[in-house]
């Protein structure tokens, strides 16, 4: 049992709960379960012998009550129950967004629709246009979802990086139990936002010993094929393949440079190798028969002229051309990262108390974090009313006097509202340190325009998630980024790197388009339990594939440069 395996099926509980039309409230609890046991740092049947389960933030005893029974007996009888009668079809449609449970439950009960095929035919032959509430407009909406999902990479058995990252890392702690330097290669070293297949690289003189530790694993569904220098397998949660190659510390370099990629980026190293009269393999850099590099990927690239490129700049998008040159950027380090911005607490729909985020924070090497509550409106999170804020900051003021090695901010996710107004008065924003302000609500209704006219407001720092996305489920706003780009050039706003990996918003591509403003960047890892703060890491490999530098991102700015960033002073 792995902690992914169930949180998935406590997801796939609120799935099935959500297309019966259940009560919201118990819907809303498993999902948040879910989101809690992914995120989860230690292994749920190891922590039950030492402690009560309920002794995890956000598990209530009927939550725990179903994960001892799946501990125990490999299944959860309530999930069973709730499924049994609904095909597996169903489940694989709810993935896509716009096709809602209702939509899914109309289709399923008139029309006996149950997979993506016969829903196609239904919408194609007229025969769901005759049903309640499918107007022309919808099902229109709807075919052009389903053939986003279809075309994208999530629709093509990609992964989202974040989805997967919690178990790729574990596995590496793992490996580097048996062996060293265990390094992932691929897109996933090269931070994209979606992977295929992980390539994993080790040095080992004991190759067999390796590869039969790692296929041993608890993650480990199936394996496919099992050597002395290389092993394969298909992991239990996500049905990804995992490759590891074993290889002499000579060749280390060579190899990780090679399966990392891109393939365009390789292409071009090996033009500029032929011409100089060499050749790069995945063993070394060679003339001829004599071997003039590969331990390290630094001597991979000097050997060929080039400075050292690092892997979330390997695109093929000028990066080798300006490596020759010597005027590649020194873009952001994940050692320069002082601080989350972007934090929920028990205060709305966060998991954990501001005392225990800052104690993990803390613990984790942050400076200082900014607990960003919702703001009244978003009802659904458990928005603040005024009142509860003010407490907050006085909680906050008392935290700041008790813990000593980590400072937390005052801060706010503040709605924008439909007619651009933001969801608290001047009169509370000024009580805070930092103010984020987003859209939730009203996706398709001006958004650029409420966009522009909450920038104007004096007391507003960072705009968060500003295009809107959740990669799995929904494309985003309707928003013109160049107009909110330039206004918040201005009004010197700052831009959200959103780095909860079903966002990672802005992504790389936009990240650089903001740069070209001279615009500065805020990561914020939108945690709501203590788990998802490792997710930092993802908003500084979206900084690096945008060749941000550490004075691009306020995250790496000491507290009193931050403070008076925040506060507009020069």
């Amino acid at each position: 049992m792995t902690n992914q395996e169930l949180a998935e099926i406590f997801n796939l509980l609120a799935d099935a709960l959500e297309f019966k039309a259940e009560n919201p409230f118990k819907i809303q609890a498993y999902r948040k379960a879910s989101r809690i046991i992914k995120d989860f740092s230690f292994d749920l049947k190891e922590f039950c012998k030492e402690k009560p389960l309920t002794a995890i933030p956000g598990i209530g005893e009927g939550i725990a009550k179903k994960i001892k029974e799946y501990i125990e007996t490999g299944k959860i009888s309530k999930f069973d129950e709730e499924t049994k009668d609904i095909p597996k079809g169903i489940f694989e449609m709810m993935k896509i967004p716009y096709l809602g449970p209702k939509t899914l439950k109309r289709a399923y009960e008139k029309l006996g629709v149950d997979s993506l095929d016969q829903l196609k035919k239904v919408m194609d032959d007229g025969s769901l246009a005759l049903l309640q509430g499918m107007g022309a407009k919808k099902i229109e909406r709807m075919k052009e979802t389903i053939q986003l999902f279809e075309t994208s990479e999530i629709g093509k058995k990609r992964f989202v990086i974040g989805d997967v990252y919690p178990v790729i890392e574990e596995i590496i702690s793992r490996l580097n139990e048996v062996t060293r330097n265990v390094t992932p290669c691929g897109s996933y070293r090269r931070m994209k936002e979606t992977v295929g297949d992980i390539d994993l690289l080790a040095i080992s003189d004991k190759g067999e010993e390796v590869t039969g530790f790692f296929i041993k694993l608890p993650f480990v569904r199936n394996v496919i094929s099992v050597g002395s220098t290389k092993a394969t397998v298909i992991l239990k949660t996500h049905g990804i393949q995992v490759d590891l190659r074993v290889v002499k510390a000579d060749s280390f370099g060579a190899c990780l440079q090679y399966f990392t990629g891109s393939k365009a980026h390789n292409i071009k190293l090996r033009t500029i190798a032929k011409v100089k009269g060499l050749k790069i393999s995945e063993y070394g850099v060679f003339r001829g028969k004599k071997k003039v590099a590969g331990s390290t990927e630094k001597e991979v690239y000097k050997s060929i002229g080039l400075d050292y490129i690092p892997p979330e700049m390997r695109e093929d998008n000028g990066e080798i051309k300006l490596a020759m040159e010597h005027r590649l950027p020194r873009i952001v380090e994940y050692k320069d990262f002082l601080g989350d911005l972007h934090i929920h607490s028990k205060y709305s729909d966060g998991a954990e108390s501001i005392v225990e985020l800052a104690k993990t924070a803390k613990a984790m090497g942050f400076k200082y974090i900014a607990i960003c509550d919702h703001s009244k409106s978003v009802t659904y999170a458990g928005g603040l009313t005024e009142d509860m804020l003010l407490k907050k900051n006085e909680e906050i003021d008392t935290i700041n006097e008790e813990i000593k090695g980590i400072s937390v901010l005052k801060g706010a996710e503040v709605d924008i509202l439909s007619n651009g107004e933001l969801d608290y008065k001047d009169s509370i924003l000024e009580t805070l340190d930092i103010v984020i302000a987003a859209i939730h609500q009203g996706f398709r209704k001006n958004v650029t325009e409420r966009f522009l006219q909450a920038m104007e407001n004096p007391f507003v720092n960072i705009l968060a998630h500003p295009t809107g996305r959740l990669i799995s489920k929904r494309k985003g706003y309707d928003v013109n980024l160049e107009k909110v780009f330039e206004k918040a050039k201005d009004e010197g706003i700052i831009l959200e790197i959103n780095s909860y990996f079903d966002r990672l918003d802005l992504d790389d591509t936009n990240v650089r388009r903001a740069k070209s403003f001279n615009l500065l960047f805020s990561i914020g890892t939108d945690a709501h339990n203590v788990g998802m703060l490792k997710y930092w890491r993802l908003g500084v490999g979206i900084a690096r594939r945008a060749w941000l530098t550490k004075e691009n991102v306020i995250n790496c700015y000491p507290l009193p440069k931050l403070k008076k960033l925040l506060r507009g002073e020069k």
